[in-house]
């Protein structure tokens, strides 16, 4: 099919060019003002998501649920099992 258009185009190869580039940009506004408005409404029952928060409260909020430690609300930074104040690590020898 593309053969045949291009060798239906007139003017040798500058026009060839030139006649491909107004096809195509001719099949993009055809699609994008014809073709995509008249599909819209068909496609928008996929489109329309909307996400619902059954607790109204302040995001990251437990609601005042006590955490594991001595009533501390859960996730905070005193929770870990580790110590973040210091490195663990030993430091590189130098030999390596």
């Amino acid at each position: 099919m593309y053969a045949w258009i291009w060798r239906k185009l007139p003017f040798g190869l500058a026009g060839k060019l030139t006649g491909s580039v107004l096809i195509a940009a001719a099949a993009v506004a055809l699609l994008w003002y014809v073709v995509f408005p008249w599909a819209e409404p068909l496609v928008t029952p996929f489109d329309d998501v909307q996400v619902t928060q059954e607790d109204q409260g302040v995001p990251g909020d437990d609601g005042g649920v006590p955490g594991p430690a001595g009533g501390e609300p859960a996730g905070d930074e005193h929770d870990l099992p580790y110590d973040t104040e210091q490195n663990n690590t030993p430091p590189p020898s130098p030999d390596e």
